[in-house]
């Protein structure tokens, strides 16, 4: 298998694994692993560089919301405080990840991590779906800010791979009273900083990956990673609403046991 058709199926799989609870970049290192595609170092750039594709596929769908609220912030108090609430959310993972960078990516991008984080977050996913919840936030604009902290210190678990961005926020906001699809919303907004801010900070950290074929490949993965992640966008929240997240938690389950088989024979 070449390498432009490897990197166009890690496009598709990021693009729709970003938004949901499934973790895209412990997804993304498995394929690396047994589809053999590029080295160590760009590997590992890669799955983040073509996430910028979702990210725009993300602010695309969004883009009227995001601008009347760009707008509006500096006359709408409930526009200025999501806005903040957004910000605040991101702090917390913007500190850890420019702190942590180097040590995150040298020890915790590992199949074995991924395999053992993909069960156990679909065990918790399992868990969620069971409780009996009274949300008291059916809109993301009513948001406190402790709450939006609170949630964006639980985005950090996910830098460890397999754990889910989408799935920290969204059980965590659910878990402080938000229903399904404000708490699938509120982590829409918030992966737009976060993972442009995880693009940006890998970009300059691993320019010199970026030669005249790996640029290539990362604009292959860009643009499957733009027209999958667009879809997901578009579907989710009405699943989710209409489903909650069974699905997504036996996939976890299934995926990472099948993982671990495979890494305990060798492959």
């Amino acid at each position: 298998m070449s390498d432009l058709i490897k990197a166009a199926i890690l496009g598709i799989v990021e693009g729709l694994t970003e938004f949901l609870p499934v973790s895209s970049t412990g997804h993304l290192l498995l394929l690396q692993r047994f589809l053999g595609f590029g080295d160590e170092d760009f590997g590992k750039t890669f799955v983040v560089l073509i996430q910028l594709g979702a990210i725009l596929a993300i602010l695309s769908i969004y883009f009227h919301k995001l601008w009347r609220l760009a707008t509006g912030m500096f006359s709408d108090p409930a526009s200025r405080n999501f806005v903040i609430g957004v910000l605040v959310a991101f702090l917390p993972a913007a500190l850890i990840g420019a702190a942590a960078h180097s040590l995150i990516k040298s020890y915790l991008f590992n199949a074995w991590v991924v395999c053992f984080t993909l069960i156990a977050g679909g065990a918790v996913l399992l868990w969620v779906d069971q409780l009996d919840f009274r949300p008291k936030y059916r809109d993301v604009m009513q948001f406190s800010l402790p709450m939006c902290l609170i949630i964006g210190v639980c985005q950090c678990f996910a830098m460890i791979p397999g754990v889910s961005r989408s799935g920290a926020t969204i059980v965590s906001a659910m878990l402080l009273g938000a229903d399904k699809r404000s708490a699938a919303e509120f982590s829409f907004f918030l992966a737009m900083p976060t993972m442009a801010g995880a693009f940006t900070l890998d970009l300059i950290k691993n320019h010199d990956q970026l030669t005249s074929g790996n640029v290539l490949l990362v604009a292959i993965g860009f643009a499957c990673s733009f027209v999958s992640g667009y879809f997901v966008v578009k579907t989710f929240l009405n699943y989710v609403s209409q489903h909650g997240f069974g699905l997504f938690a036996w996939w976890r389950v299934i995926v990472g046991s099948i993982g671990l088989l495979l890494l305990a024979v060798g492959f």
